[in-house]
């Protein structure tokens, strides 16, 4: 008996310190009531709409037939044809979310929310709806900033997204799938993930707070009730929520904004190159111990960085005052830069570190930013495996090509081969020269080290590559 009561005694003792831990543990988790009670109000639902014009118009190329003045048929023919030219569908319609960030009624969301609206209507948490005037927005930031007129309007608290750390704790107020006002919670995961699609200017905040179609443009918390990140992106594969969400930092944002709010655009900077991340192969090659940096694939024409000396093949890894660990590093680097401003930026070359001075251009508008521009063919085969030819002049106008480049007819066993150039790319560079001709090909093949590996830019739909090759013994 006494054994058995003791045995009782101890499991209580233990069972109590199990529920004593869990209580505290419970306890320390954080309470968002408060913070959804504090700023609920200040965030809205943003619907759009578009008049889509119907694809059943008149047939291209097809007129309204010109009759006799005084026709029977002009008013019948004018009616059926021109009712088919105009007619509009259904309105199409979009769905987000929003912040108010002062009581000027100054809405934020995200520039894909809003995109084609012919109008916008915003939707408070008392249930006024009222329609938006669009202020401006930028397509490279996926911002958007709204107005709209009304009395007594609840705001956010803009916060600090520099003072982020992985792993405290974030929340998210929108509308996702059309439910007004819904919250979700979770951790920061990540901070600075620049290498998304199309996200060369936002290092975007990684979270695991559930996101969802409509939660665009919608705020996230911090614990302090602060907004420090813009709801945009999501990764998925099935259209929904999978633990990896993406938010615009608000420093980013409210730098985009206030541009916006003064000039009615955003302004970049611009060096004028176009880069490649680089990888083991690739710093090995370039005489580099660890990869790191951005490699120049093109260097465009008039640009900055044609001004100041920057050739095919150099990596920078450092501009102004910011190391480059990544190419993505780059363009927010310089797109942050005050135009006209002069840096210093230090690149290696031929294994060589170097330090360039380049004064920062206004970024040119996308339809700008063209790419660079462009004798019978001849053919021969080399020790590297694979068989080039002479570019014809048509083929240099299809390529956007001017004086360089070979291209590769055929790849066989060899080191062209290993480096993974393929049939059909245009070979641009060897080693830091210039291929221009199957002559000058020739020539640079002779000068190759034997057993190292060395850089090699080639074209491959339209588009140039580094790759590392590695010469025959």
């Amino acid at each position: 008996m006494f054994n058995i009561n003791m045995s009782l005694k101890t499991s209580l003792i233990v069972l109590s310190s199990f529920f004593v831990l869990s209580l505290s543990q419970a306890i320390e988790l954080p309470d968002f009531t408060e913070l959804v009670e504090q700023n609920s109000p200040a965030v809205v639902n943003i619907s759009t709409k578009q008049k889509v014009k119907s694809p059943h118009g008149l047939p291209h190329g097809l007129q309204i037939p010109d009759l006799p003045e005084g026709s029977p048929w002009n008013d019948l023919f004018k009616k059926f044809f021109e009712d088919r030219g105009n007619s509009e569908q259904p309105d199409a319609q979009s769905l987000g979310s929003g912040f108010i960030i002062d009581e000027h009624g100054y809405i934020v969301t995200n520039h894909h929310v809003i995109k084609n609206a012919d109008e916008i209507l915003v939707r408070l948490s008392d249930r006024r709806e009222l329609v938006a005037k669009l202020i401006g927005s930028d397509a490279r930031s996926d911002i958007a900033l709204l107005k709209i007129e009304a009395d007594s309007l609840p705001v956010v608290k803009i916060g600090n997204s520099e003072k982020l750390k992985v792993g405290e704790w974030a929340m998210a107020i929108g509308t996702p799938f059309g439910f007004d006002h819904s919250v979700s919670v979770g951790v920061i995961s990540a901070i600075g993930r620049n290498n998304l699609p199309n996200s060369n200017y936002v290092p975007f905040i990684q979270t695991d707070v559930a996101i969802n179609p409509g939660n665009s443009g919608g705020p996230l918390f911090n614990l302090k009730g602060e907004v420090v990140g813009i709801n945009s992106q999501i990764y998925t594969r099935t259209g929904g929520f999978m633990g990896l969400s993406f938010s615009i930092p608000i420093n980013v944002a409210m730098n985009v904004i206030n541009q916006i709010k003064k000039d009615g655009h955003v302004t970049r900077g611009w060096l004028g190159v176009l880069i490649q991340e680089v990888n083991r192969e690739l710093a090995e090659s370039f005489g580099m111990k660890q990869p790191r940096g951005a490699a120049v694939l093109k260097v465009i024409e008039d640009s900055p960085a044609e001004k100041a000396g920057f050739k095919i093949g150099d990596v920078i890894i450092k501009f102004g005052n910011k190391d480059i660990y990544r190419s993505s590093d780059l363009p927010l680097a310089v797109g942050t830069t005050e135009i006209g401003k002069r840096v210093k930026v230090k690149i290696i070359r031929e294994g060589k570190t170097r330090t360039l001075g380049v004064v920062i251009a206004k970024l040119p508008k996308e339809e700008q930013l063209a790419g660079i521009r462009n004798s019978p063919a001849k053919t021969t085969t080399n020790k590297l495996g694979m068989l080039v030819k002479d570019l014809t002049s048509e083929q240099r106008e299809q390529a956007g090509l001017d004086k360089r480049g070979v291209l590769v007819q055929r790849v066989v066993d060899g080191a062209a081969r290993e480096a993974g150039i393929r049939t059909g790319d245009i070979l641009l560079k060897l080693n830091y020269k210039d291929i221009n001709s199957i002559k000058s090909f020739k020539q640079v093949l002779k000068s190759l080290p034997k057993g190292k590996s060395v850089p090699v830019l080639i074209q491959r739909r339209k588009s140039p590559i580094f790759l590392a090759i590695k010469i025959p013994e």
